[in-house]
């Protein structure tokens, strides 16, 4: 599917596209930006960073791989949103991290809803557990904006649409339960080039798509 195509299903449906560009030059990510896309998602710092300082200024940049709190001071003075807060000691040490530049930087919580082991993510008591704590409540600079989350890779369909349902589910009980004041706690980001379909019928408000925009990463 085209860029165009897909970009007008998605914005009659008021979803997000973050083009994943991770493994792609930044002519590539330009043939993108000339066609107006402005919102770009990148897996690691060291390749976000570069491309930051390269590309033009009004490029909204997404981190959406796992993220070391060691790596956080490179992209707190311009990343525009974290989907991949699995960890309670990451959001302290972004919440510093932003507090030394002078920003707010919103994030998602990333939960855990795939069978398979190697992703990362809360699992819901742990959220929950994390959001009730006195230190929780003590951050100042980080701001919570919604779930994030990854279903298993695999063909079965009914599988994937009963993760990504099961993560809105957590992301309607946290929004009752701890954000129902908080207007800004409204991204469910989930699906990705294989699934978008599915997570859009399921409710998502942000797709990230890499392959399917740019064909296969070399």
């Amino acid at each position: 599917m085209d860029y165009e195509s897909l970009k007008h299903i998605l914005d009659e449906k008021g979803v997000k596209l973050v083009a994943v560009s991770k493994t792609q030059p930044p002519e590539r990510i330009l043939e993108l930006y000339e066609k107006g896309h402005r919102l770009f998602g990148e897996n690691r710092v060291q390749e976000l960073v570069p491309k930051y300082e390269a590309l033009p200024k009004d490029i909204e940049w997404h981190l959406i791989g796992h993220l070391q709190t060691n790596k956080v001071k490179y992209i707190a003075p311009f990343v525009a949103l974290i989907h991949s807060v699995d960890r309670f000691k990451l959001l302290r040490e972004i919440d510093k991290q932003a507090a030394k530049v002078g920003r707010t930087i919103d994030c998602l919580l990333q939960f855990h809803i795939a069978r398979e082991e190697t992703k990362f993510g809360f699992h819901e008591a742990e959220a929950i557990a994390m959001l009730e704590r006195e230190e929780f409540g003590a951050l100042q600079h980080v701001r919570i904006c919604g779930v994030m989350g990854m279903a298993t890779f695999t063909d079965d369909r009914a599988q994937v649409r009963r993760e990504f349902r099961s993560l809105r589910q957590i992301f309607e009980r946290l929004k009752a339960d701890y954000f129902a004041d908080q207007p800004h706690f409204r991204e469910l980001s989930m699906g990705m080039s294989g699934d978008w379909d599915i997570a859009v019928e399921e409710g998502s408000t942000m797709v990230r798509i890499g392959s399917l925009l740019f064909g296969p990463r070399s």
